[in-house]
């Protein structure tokens, strides 16, 4: 409801109230002032009705459409929220959605898939959702904030021996022109750097400073600029590979992974991703780096991060004592 009073300064001061928020406003004449009334109470009046028509669904496809172009991961939140738009919940209305829906919508998910995904998936809807309340004004709070997640799954610490590698390079050839083997000496490069997959296929002649042997990494995971000291090796891995138009390993991202699975799989070799590489890389580095130039190196900002990487095994800090 408006009301109108006339100021001593002469102007007319035209006040909303609507479910307990008031608005307020000061015009030259009582006309203006009555005209803005009017419209504030249109907009409060069409914003619930379009607020009480939409679905958690709707949600998903604004947020993959305005929000997850301006991230890395654009791509697995796109398709991750298209899965999740699947779902009996994604038919819930915002207004009614509650903790309890999203608990059930964890329990039942977690008889699907991992802890680990579930985790993910969860992060990534309080994500929307905290965007649906800071945002766009749909919520007056995050349901999700009132769930548990499950608990985290144990830290990854598969290590690499020299032995796979071996194996890997016979899987995948030595001819550099072929691009199964390019993958499979991204992997070695990645274990000497500790670089992802996507900042090594990321690398360009620009990029790679090989005097100084510095790789600069403008956009990384944590979403800051990074420089990447390499070592004697690193820098004779990349003098060893042809010339291509398309950054230094002529690869993407899709077809590192899928080559590098290839000749795994050749290989016989078992439980070894390319991510791996990066657990490698830190636990071989911290033999020659103090944690705060590790740290540096890649791209911890918090240090304690570092202990999700480092695997040394205990017979190996035995021979360190020594």
């Amino acid at each position: 409801m408006a009301t109108f009073k006339k100021l001593a300064s002469g102007k007319w001061q035209a006040q909303v109230a609507r479910k307990g928020i008031r608005k307020s406003a000061s015009f030259a004449t009582k006309r203006e002032a009555q005209d803005w009334a009017a419209r504030q109470e249109f907009l409060a009046t069409n914003v619930e009705t379009s607020k009480s028509n939409l679905t958690l669904g709707d949600v998903f496809d604004r947020y993959a459409k305005e929000e997850s172009p301006k991230r890395r991961g654009e791509r697995w939140e796109a398709i991750r929220l298209t899965s999740l738009g699947q779902y009996p919940i994604a038919s819930k209305l915002i207004s009614d959605l509650k903790p309890q829906d999203l608990a059930e919508w964890r329990d039942s998910r977690l008889k699907e898939v991992s802890a680990g995904t579930v985790r993910r998936e969860m992060v990534l809807m309080s994500s929307v959702l905290t965007t649906a309340r800071k945002e766009w004004g749909l919520l007056s709070s995050n349901p999700m904030s009132d769930i548990r997640k499950p608990s985290s799954p144990p830290a990854r610490d598969r290590r690499v021996s020299d032995g796979e590698i071996e194996r890997l390079m016979t899987a995948a050839g030595t001819d550099l022109l072929q691009a199964t083997a390019r993958a499979v000496h991204a992997f070695r490069f990645a274990i000497e750097t500790a670089m992802r997959a996507g900042e090594v296929v990321g690398l360009t002649e620009d990029s790679v400073d090989r005097k100084s042997r510095v790789a600069s990494l403008p956009i990384t995971k944590n979403g800051t600029a990074r420089q990447v000291p390499l070592s004697s090796r690193a820098l004779a891995l990349l003098e060893e590979l042809p010339d291509s138009d398309v950054g230094v390993f002529g690869l993407n991202s899709r077809q590192i992974d899928v080559l590098f699975r290839k000749a795994r799989d050749k290989a016989g070799i078992e439980d070894l991703r390319f991510h791996d590489s990066r657990h490698e890389a830190i636990t071989r580095l911290s033999k020659k780096l103090d944690v705060l130039s590790l740290a540096r190196m890649v791209g911890h900002k918090d240090i304690r991060m570092l202990q999700i990487y480092y695997n040394e095994t205990a017979e190996e800090l035995a021979q360190r004592l020594d």
